[in-house]
């Protein structure tokens, strides 16, 4: 199965090289990606927002001999989800790596921008429970890994015309919650809950981690994915 993996902001395809092996020993073909514009300046991103990115994953669907997994951490939540809808009848599954899929028309969040694009904006800026699990060592060797994303890619709403990503199967890789506590979570959410509850086949999974499986707890979330793709 291919598996194609979509990270987060200020991440590029590098950033999923601590699952990559499990995947692969599982039988399965990574194809991690890095985002367009992640890592230009303003001027050569400046065009560049979330359908872009959308874009760049429908290709390697399209580019794919069979079905595929999508796998979106975080923000790339959203650029699977568009994607799903885009091409559903070629997608197993969606994986979100601590994430929601997003309803139509909602943005990822909003960062401050500096001289035209997003960078990353520091471990401190997040939440405590998101951020608990990355240690200082592992701040070092991954700060100087981040990339700023073009300006306009955080806060663009994501497209979602129609509703036939609601019937791919879906797994929510979720840190802090487990099934239960998510569902009367998002039940909260208004349209998110709407969302997913409009989804025909979800489970949620609890991996007790931070907002950054990949950095924290790259073993347990690779063993996660490889359960989840069957």
């Amino acid at each position: 199965m291919d598996i194609i993996l979509v990270p987060g902001l200020w991440l590029d395809a590098s950033s999923w090289d601590p699952v990559i092996p499990a995947l692969r020993d599982a039988g399965h073909t990574p194809k991690p990606l890095t985002m367009p514009g992640v890592g230009g300046s303003a001027s050569e991103t400046a065009d560049i927002g979330i359908q872009d990115w959308v874009d760049a994953v429908v290709a390697e669907i399209d580019a794919a001999d069979g079905t595929v997994v999508l796998v979106g951490h975080s923000g790339g939540g959203n650029v699977v989800w568009g994607a799903a809808e885009a091409r559903a009848g070629r997608v197993a599954r969606v994986i979100f790596v601590d994430t929601v899929p997003p309803p139509d028309g909602r943005e990822i969040s909003e960062f401050e921008v500096v001289d035209g694009v997003v960078p990353f904006p520091g471990w401190e800026t997040f939440d405590e429970p998101d951020v608990a699990d990355i240690d200082a060592a592992m701040r070092a060797e991954w700060t100087p890994r981040t990339q700023s994303v073009p300006a306009r890619v955080p806060t663009d709403g994501i497209r979602l015309a129609g509703t036939a990503r609601h019937a791919v199967p879906v797994t929510i890789l979720s840190g802090a919650m487990d099934d239960a506590e998510f569902r009367e979570s998002i039940a909260q959410w208004g349209p998110w809950g709407e969302e997913f509850d409009a989804i025909t086949d979800a489970e949620v999974v609890h991996l007790r981690s931070g907002h950054w499986p990949q950095i924290s707890k790259p073993d347990e979330l690779a063993q996660a994915l490889v359960d989840a793709i069957r």
